[in-house]
């Protein structure tokens, strides 16, 4: 079994979860808002919140990824990991592409492509969290 540190996979899953939380309240307050109405002046500081949330996820799966993915796929060849090593390279596919959606809202998603990218980002980043609950190991009862 890989081991990750303690304090590695609290970071993750401190970081992942401030990410998660952010962007779910950052889209609740876009979805509830009516037409005619003014942005919630909590908008912005939630996407603060949730930007630096992402650094420090990345930096989180940058830490993590230097040992557990090499280490993980060398283990899984030869032990019954399959679905381990599967699910980490979709795992990794995933949040490839959320950080590079993320990056295209940031820097130079058009406006006619704004709401679409949008909204893959939000279902990649709920999905991502959903493949790493599959990717975690089970424990021998």
């Amino acid at each position: 079994m890989l081991k990750i540190p303690r304090w590695q996979k609290q970071w993750l899953k401190a970081s992942t979860l401030l990410l998660l939380l952010s962007g779910c309240a950052w889209l609740a307050l876009q979805l509830a808002q009516g037409p005619d109405e003014l942005p919630s002046p909590w908008a912005p500081w939630l996407m603060k919140l949730h930007g630096l949330a992402g650094f420090s996820t990345l930096l989180a799966l940058g830490a993590l990824m230097g040992h557990h993915v090499p280490a993980g796929w060398r283990f899984s060849r030869w032990h019954a990991r399959h679905r381990q090593r599967a699910s980490g390279i979709v795992l990794s596919t995933v949040l490839a592409v959320c950080v590079l959606s993320a990056y295209m809202l940031y820097y130079f998603a058009p406006e006619t492509w704004r709401d679409a990218i949008g909204w893959a980002h939000a279902a990649l980043g709920t999905l991502a969290c959903a493949i790493w609950f599959v990717h975690r190991p089970r424990r021998a009862h």
